[in-house]
């Protein structure tokens, strides 16, 4: 088992900034990708960004140039830098781990409780 501790969220105004955390403990050695998923009020649980344990990373289309995902395979902690946030960016953003790389929500096997971000306008 994996568990996973998202960190960082909350509320910003619009263009500012954000970093969060995912911290992972437990079978970490199963982990291969690791991510971040968002999900808005009335939505669906979207892609934000994905890397692997390489350092090949995947973005949602909308959010490059702005939101940076890295990884820290020593401490087992992904980050998500998010920059020129906007009130859209509202969500709440979900940490995800799995053992293989992948932009699938289903192949992800591991999930944190969530985070919440609030983009003021």
């Amino acid at each position: 088992q994996v568990q996973l501790v998202e960190s960082g969220g909350g509320l910003v105004q619009a263009g500012g900034s954000l970093r969060l955390s995912c911290a992972a403990s437990g079978d970490t050695e199963c982990i291969s990708a690791m991510g971040w998923y968002r999900q808005a009020p009335g939505k669906e649980r979207e892609l934000v960004a994905t890397i692997t344990s390489g350092g090949s990373t995947n973005y949602a289309d909308s959010l490059k140039g702005r939101f940076t995902i890295s990884r820290d395979n020593a401490k087992n902690t992904v980050y998500l830098q998010m920059n020129s946030l906007k009130p859209e960016d509202t969500a709440v953003y979900y940490c995800a781990a799995g053992s293989v790389p992948s932009v699938i929500q289903s192949d992800y096997d591991y999930w944190g409780q969530g985070t919440q971000v609030t983009v003021s306008s």
